[in-house]
């Protein structure tokens, strides 16, 4: 027999579950049943969650009402994949130092990094404004890209120095002996048995890029041909009416690129995700 605690632990993981469900999947779900009903039967009342009028034709004229939306797809693509590139540069040195190296302010600068990462970008916008329109990088690719960088290296560094903490010292310091230097030892010791949790950080970083393009393309680009899918997306709201079954099969289109990449990195998430659970 389940002891109390036992039951409770379910109880937690069932309430968890149902959360996940309601929350995150139904929408989710919302919006695939949406983009396959008629625009005419979306508001019917009393509503209907399910129905026999469901055809893929919106999948088809999606193309039609907004024909940059593979330029936009694209886009999105582009400045999620740049923007972790470059993140990744800078965080593996960075988490590296903090997790091996002890150096002035050390901490007082990992704090500061988590403290300014705890505002949004909305706070910032005017200041970053300025910036970009001084540095002249206003309606181009790089006023998307450099405010996510400097938004997400503060999380990479965060997450990375916490594996790269896991690994054990005796390796580098076998490498020191045989006269490796510590870029020698990065490269070829650390970074290999860090792969799981890179691979962690840069899933985390491209998420993120991609969900924090909208805020940035409104603001800082008015090219219409450079805009990320969040921006374009407004093009299916016209003067009269919303397009939403449109609009919905376009933001599910949009989201593949994200689910196929966790898909097909799954098990090294997980592998990332409990590497140095288990204590030996």
């Amino acid at each position: 027999m389940m002891d109390r605690y036992t039951k409770l632990q379910i109880l937690g993981i069932y309430a968890c579950l149902a959360v996940f469900l309601t929350f995150i999947l139904l929408p989710f779900f919302e919006m695939f049943m949406a983009s396959l009903r008629p625009l005419e039967h979306l508001f019917r009342s009393p509503y209907q969650f399910w129905s026999d009028d469901f055809s893929f034709d919106a999948y088809k004229q999606m193309w039609v009402t907004v024909p940059l939306l593979g330029r936009y797809i694209f886009n999105s693509i582009y400045i999620s994949f740049m923007v972790t590139g470059l993140t990744m540069i800078f965080v593996v040195p960075a988490a590296y130092a903090y997790a091996r190296l002890q150096f002035p302010f050390k901490n007082l600068s990992l704090g500061l990094f988590l403290g300014v990462n705890m505002f949004t970008g909305a706070v910032l916008l005017i200041p970053l404004y300025r910036v970009l329109r001084t540095m002249g990088l206003l309606n181009t690719y790089w006023a998307m890209i450099v405010p996510g960088v400097a938004f997400l290296i503060p999380t990479g560094i965060w997450l990375l120095r916490s594996y790269l903490e896991k690994i054990p010292r005796e390796l580098e310091e076998a490498a020191f002996v045989d006269g490796a230097s510590r870029l020698y030892t990065l490269r070829r010791v650390v970074l290999p048995l860090a792969v799981p949790g890179l691979i962690v950080v840069g899933v985390a970083v491209f998420i993120g890029a991609y969900a924090q393009q909208f805020l940035f393309a409104i603001t800082f680009n008015q090219t219409r041909e450079l805009q990320p899918l969040p921006a374009g997306l407004y093009e299916f709201i016209g003067y009269q009416s919303v397009t939403w079954n449109e609009m919905m099969a376009a933001a599910l289109v949009g989201v593949l690129p994200v689910m196929v990449i966790f898909l097909f990195l799954q098990k090294y998430l997980v592998a990332g995700l409990t590497a140095g659970a288990v204590k030996e």
